[in-house]
């Protein structure tokens, strides 16, 4: 079974930016699509972006245009580069493997991020 391990959040001010990095262990990796959640206090995990293992990329409309999300199967790591963040944008963030967009690996302990002057 695939493991994750979500890295890279951090402090950081309106408008800044951060990059998101998941360690995915198995040979599985180049031929699954991974996906980016977050989940801020008092609400439901949501998906913030997708990408196939086409490399074909879909983003939730509150991300679109800031976010974008990329892998490197050499590395078995999937990214997520995170522009204009904004104080809404706060959540711990998560990666997984999803399967006809539904996620399917177990849940890593992800990676607070805060947006905060």
């Amino acid at each position: 079974q695939v493991q994750l391990v979500e890295s890279g959040g951090g402090l950081v001010q309106p408008g800044g930016s951060l990059r998101l990095s998941c360690a995915a262990s198995g040979s599985i990796f180049r031929f699954v699509a991974m996906g980016w959640y977050r989940q801020a206090p008092g609400k439901e995990r949501e998906l913030v972006a997708q990408i196939t293992s086409g490399r074909n990329t879909n983003y939730a409309d509150s991300v679109k245009g800031r976010f974008a999300i990329s892998r490197d199967n050499a590395k078995n790591t999937v990214y997520l580069q995170m522009n204009s963040l904004k104080p809404e944008d706060t959540a711990v963030y998560y990666c997984n493997t999803l399967a006809r967009g539904v996620p399917t690996g177990p849940w890593g302990q992800g990676t607070q991020v805060t947006v905060s002057s």
